[in-house]
């Protein structure tokens, strides 16, 4: 039997995988942003920054559902394909 599954189709869990990765880059980048003052010894920015740099944690949660629905998927596919016929 094979699988109905083209290459290029996206699997339960791409999508929030994906979207993690680009809320956690924020949040990288805000963390960069937000550190680099102490190192050049400027002006620190406003609090609001240290809330965006949170978003690394935000981003890494949502990528880690994604994954997790990504293997749940996978688990009902294979139970479905190689349950016995009875």
């Amino acid at each position: 039997m094979r699988d109905k599954t083209q290459t290029n189709s996206a699997a339960p869990g791409d999508r929030l995988i994906l979207a993690g990765a680009i809320v956690f880059f924020i949040g990288t980048v805000a963390t960069l942003v937000t550190v680099a003052p102490l190192f050049l010894g400027t002006t620190p920015f406003p609090t609001y920054m240290f809330g965006l740099s949170m978003l690394m944690g935000v981003g890494f949660l949502i990528s880690g559902a994604g994954v997790l629905r990504s293997v749940a998927a996978g688990r009902r596919q294979a139970r479905g394909v190689s349950s016995p016929s009875r």
